[in-house]
């Protein structure tokens, strides 16, 4: 049993404070994206970039909160990728502090139950080359490569991964 929950992100103040905080206590992954300095985090530019996801069909922004209602991670969530069928992860942040906890690997699992409870039977994301610390986790976790591409948005080198939920 997990103690995560997952709630749609509703931008309000507060939530967008958390969100901040999640991406600037991961200023490594910030820099390997290319896409926000941490430095000088753009919170307006976030949040924008957020709203548009959350308002496209079938994508999901969502905060992860401990049993104690602190957020501890941001997932981005698609249910069916119009180019492949299967759903997606987006983004799965997790809380700078709280790395090595154990806390992605429950939210991965809380994704793929939910995958597999709809009638999935895989799952994909992306991960970017330049983050091999990322690749190690969720090849920890079974998943497995299955292409090498530039992503849609931002054209950076990726690896497809895809894990089987049967």
């Amino acid at each position: 049993m997990s103690t995560l929950s997952l709630t749609p992100l509703r931008f309000s103040p507060q939530e967008m404070a958390e969100v901040a905080d999640l991406y600037t206590s991961n200023p490594d992954y910030c820099r390997a994206a290319g896409e926000y300095d941490p430095e000088h985090f753009p919170a307006e530019r976030v949040e924008a970039d957020l709203r548009k996801e959350a308002g496209t069909d079938g994508y999901e922004v969502m905060l992860a909160r401990d049993m104690q209602g602190q957020s501890v991670g941001l997932l981005c969530l698609l249910d069916r990728h119009p180019a492949d069928g299967f759903p997606w992860i987006g983004l799965l942040m997790v809380h700078g502090r709280q790395h090595r906890q154990g806390i992605g690997r429950q939210l991965a699992d809380i994704v793929e139950e939910r995958f597999r409870g709809q009638g999935h039977d895989g799952i994909r994301l992306a991960v970017l080359e330049n983050t091999p610390t990322s690749l190690a986790f969720w090849s920890s976790l079974g998943w497995q490569e299955t292409d090498r591409r530039a992503d849609d948005q931002n054209g950076r080198p990726c690896i497809v991964m895809h894990k089987q939920l049967t």
